[in-house]
């Protein structure tokens, strides 16, 4: 089967039920994405024009299919210990302000296949012991990355930025059939929880927490509906905690009760 057209209308079409269901903004430029990465579906459905697949998405019944638009539409980079600068500001400013007896909580806001989660619990552990009181939560509007992220199995390729120590502490090399993987040690994945969640309309409350990574999301939002998520991750942030953003986004202004105290790091006084 040919590659199938995807007219200007019908990515307008496409682009409003992403942002009615998701809240995600697709600018022009994403249209060639968008037909990229619904080719394969309309071929598995053996559809032979978007139209046809616009009809299946606005099917009200259709939540299956609403899910599987949305996993293949969202874009999900991530990487063990990306923004590096952040992690240190855990280690150096956050942590030894906060008392090791006392339960600790995070949250990765956009966790996609859990790098950053893992990579908070690297350092967690070190700091409270893999028994200690803490806790991650980490959610994501896609469902197929939330798997692979409680599964918490890595290709080697991925360990690159991961340091000697934590490797050797928190992963185990795989052998025979899994060679060429990793895994995260189950007492890591133990203290780590996974689900989905819509940051723009929560179906849930999860915290309170101390710290909540929203790193690298608010750029597919629009300005009232990056102010809405930072409004519904408040909601969640313990009095004194901290809302942590992509080293090239800013939130100041959004809200008086935030202070920024270096790139990305922001302190809630409410």
């Amino acid at each position: 089967m040919d590659s199938v057209v995807l007219s200007d209308r019908d990515f307008g079409v496409i682009r409003d039920w992403l942002y009615r269901k998701a809240g995600i903004h697709l600018g022009d430029i994403k249209k060639t994405l968008v037909s990229g990465r619904l080719q394969k579906r309309l071929r598995q459905l053996s559809l032979t024009d978007f139209r046809a697949y616009i009809e299946l998405l606005e099917s009200a019944e259709n939540g299956v299919e609403h899910q599987v638009a949305i996993n293949l539409l969202t874009t999900n980079e991530t990487y063990f210990f990306r923004e590096k600068p952040h992690y240190d500001f855990l280690e150096q400013r956050i942590l030894p302000d906060t008392d090791p007896r006392k339960p600790f909580k995070v949250w990765s806001a956009a966790s996609s296949t859990g790098e950053e989660a893992y990579t908070t619990a690297f350092i967690l552990s070190r700091y409270f012991g893999k028994h200690g009181q803490w806790e991650i939560e980490g959610t994501d509007i896609n469902t197929e990355v939330v798997e692979d992220a409680k599964r918490g199995i890595y290709p080697l390729s991925a360990a690159k930025k991961i340091p000697l120590e934590y490797l050797k502490e928190s992963c185990v090399k795989g052998k025979g059939k899994d060679a060429g993987l990793f895994r995260i040690r189950n007492e890591l994945r133990s203290k780590v929880n996974f689900g989905t969640l819509n940051l723009i309309n929560p179906e849930r409350r999860l915290g309170p927490f101390d710290v909540v990574f929203l790193r690298n999301v608010l750029i597919y939002f629009s300005l009232p509906d990056k102010q809405k998520i930072v409004q519904n991750v408040i909601k969640n942030l313990k009095p004194n905690g901290w809302l942590l953003v992509g080293h090239s986004e800013s939130i100041s202004g959004y809200d008086e009760r935030l202070k920024q105290v270096k790139a990305g790091c922001y302190h809630y006084k409410p």
